[in-house]
């Protein structure tokens, strides 16, 4: 089954061009922390380049779904590698002359996040336009497992690059994984809708709320984009700070045991995605929601266990309960989107998600000041599956109504 979507040059280079993308920006982006934090050992301006990485999609996340249903894909795609190509090597001369400066740095980051906001919802969008209906959970399965690999494999590649070059060159790296990324775009063949109509800045908000009115008129986008913000809200604080804080109290390399349970979970994802698609051929809300509860299921038993061994079960579970939920999100967007306003989908969904990290990690940080990080945990699990079962009955029973039947079926 891969062999055959593998031989199929368009996707082939699709897939290449996204994981070598997602190296460059595993990179950089942890060299930007490095180097800021070596220029002023602040751990305030390394919170304000952490910032500079998520503010743009914040401001301009809606802007670029817009563009990318606007202008042909392919070509903003290869222009907007082909611009970030100069603009991070600025990083590695200025600092070889001893002229980088933090403010440099700051503005280069958000510069590059910005372009990411244009870059990401035409490169998702197309993948719609390379396959059909049948053959995309495959695609989208091996895309996830190829940028999750990369994601699992590059500390490998950290300490050789930190070994051999040093931090500056995370950087040199990333701009060669540009220019692979638009060669790989341009061997693409690609037939696209050509958006009519007139542009300005009012044309750029009409078609936001166009999409906003259209999306809450779509029952299953609408439910999509609700249990989206739900489930991430209640992971976030949990996955990336509770699990540290929970470790740093019960060992003395917290550090090296949160790495492993970062392998662990990155394998099981990757296991997840391969066998996926042998199980289920198409993804629906159902499917999103089982995924949800399963990914509920392993925060709920690592916060009501609580021990590190726990740990490693729950980010298993975890391991499969989340690549179902986000594999099903991206194939409904995929599906039931139309061509002309699919740019506008995958920048809404981003957009939701940096919200409900940002809501996620305030709103349980404050928490975690009177409430332990076990009771965060179980609570955060044990309400995903809550939500999760929640939704599951109400659709069955509401399909159910119409065919005067009231069994569960959950997997309908």
């Amino acid at each position: 089954m891969y062999k055959k979507i593998w031989r199929n040059k368009n996707i082939r280079y699709y897939l290449l061009a996204g994981g070598v993308s997602r190296l460059g920006d595993v990179l950089s982006g942890m060299a930007f922390l490095f180097l800021a934090y070596d220029l002023t050992e602040s751990r305030l301006h390394v919170t304000g380049i952490a910032m500079a990485e998520t503010v743009p999609y914040l401001l301009f996340g809606l802007i670029g779904g817009v563009i990318a249903d606007w202008v042909p894909k392919k070509k903003l795609l290869i222009y907007l590698d082909l611009i970030r190509i100069p603009l991070i090597l600025s990083v590695v001369v200025l600092y070889h002359f001893g002229a980088l400066t933090y403010v440099y740095l700051f503005i280069v980051s958000f510069l590059i996040q910005s372009i990411g906001c244009f870059f990401n919802p035409a490169h998702r969008s197309i993948l719609s336009l390379l396959t059909d209906e049948e053959n995309r959970t495959i695609v989208n399965s091996l895309y996830d497992t190829i940028t999750r690999g990369v994601t699992v494999l590059s500390p490998l590649l950290t300490v050789w690059l930190l070994a051999v070059w040093g931090t500056i060159h995370f950087f040199t790296v990333d701009a060669i994984t540009y220019a692979i990324s638009a060669f790989c775009i341009s061997q693409i063949q690609l037939k696209e809708h050509r958006s009519e109509g007139k542009r300005s800045i009012k044309a750029v908000y009409r078609s936001i709320t166009e999409f906003a009115a259209w999306a809450t008129s779509h029952r299953v986008i609408r439910g999509l984009f609700l249990f989206t913000f739900i489930t991430v809200f209640f992971n976030t604080w949990v996955w990336e700070v509770g699990l540290l804080l929970a470790l740093a109290e019960m060992s003395d390399q917290s550090e090296e045991v949160y790495s492993i349970l970062q392998g662990v979970f990155g394998g099981v994802v990757i296991l997840t995605n391969i066998l996926l698609p042998y199980v289920v051929k198409e993804m629906t809300l159902r499917m999103y929601l089982i995924g949800a509860a399963i990914w509920g299921a392993g925060i709920a038993y690592y916060g009501l266990f609580y021990d590190v061994k726990h740990f490693f079960i729950g980010c298993a579970i975890v391991g499969v309960g989340l690549p179902i939920a986000g594999l099903a999100r991206v194939y409904l967007l995929q599906t039931l989107v139309p061509e002309e306003k699919m740019g506008r989908a995958f920048s809404s969904n981003a957009v939701l998600l940096y919200f409900s990290n940002t809501l996620s990690l305030g709103v349980y940080g404050l928490l975690a000041t009177f409430i332990s990080i076990q009771q965060l945990m179980a609570a955060s699990g044990l309400l995903m599956i809550a939500f999760s079962l929640a939704a599951l009955l109400v659709r069955t029973v509401n399909s159910s109504k119409l065919s005067r039947r009231f069994s569960v079926h959950f997997f309908n």
